[in-house]
């Protein structure tokens, strides 16, 4: 049990978003966002002119902020920085691939349910199951 992830616990936590505007207008409209004192934001709304490096830079600081407990990511928009998605092995902040609008949801690029598929193959096959 010494392997075991302290989970902070305070009052709150935000939800932080990184998806297209319709996406982040829904959740804007039932009162998800927030922005601090340093007018800082919880979202980043991707569009044709939003580079890599700027989902990038928004998916590092969101994955960082101590006020941050879910990540909600479009899963077309986790496909540009797949490899930031699926290297994230931290357990808060949850990121979560989400469909939007334009873009059907794909279980097979969802790195949450292949991490799921993994273990429940592995537990099956060291218990003896199949």
């Amino acid at each position: 049990m010494a392997n075991r992830v302290e989970i902070r616990t305070t009052s709150s936590a935000l939800i932080a978003m990184i998806a297209d505007e319709d996406t982040i207008t829904g959740f804007l409209l039932a009162g998800v966002g927030n922005v601090d004192l340093r007018r800082k934001t919880n979202y980043l709304i991707v569009d044709s002119k939003t580079t890599v490096k700027q989902i990038e830079d928004a998916f590092k600081e969101f994955t960082t902020r101590e006020d941050v407990a879910i990540v909600l990511i479009s899963q077309y928009v986790a496909n540009m920085i797949r490899f930031l998605v699926d290297s994230y092995n931290k357990p808060i902040p949850a990121i979560l691939e989400i469909p939007s609008k334009d873009h059907p949801y794909d279980p097979a690029h969802d790195s949450v349910l292949s991490r799921v598929k993994y273990l429940f193959s592995t537990e099956s096959v060291a218990s003896g199951r199949r």
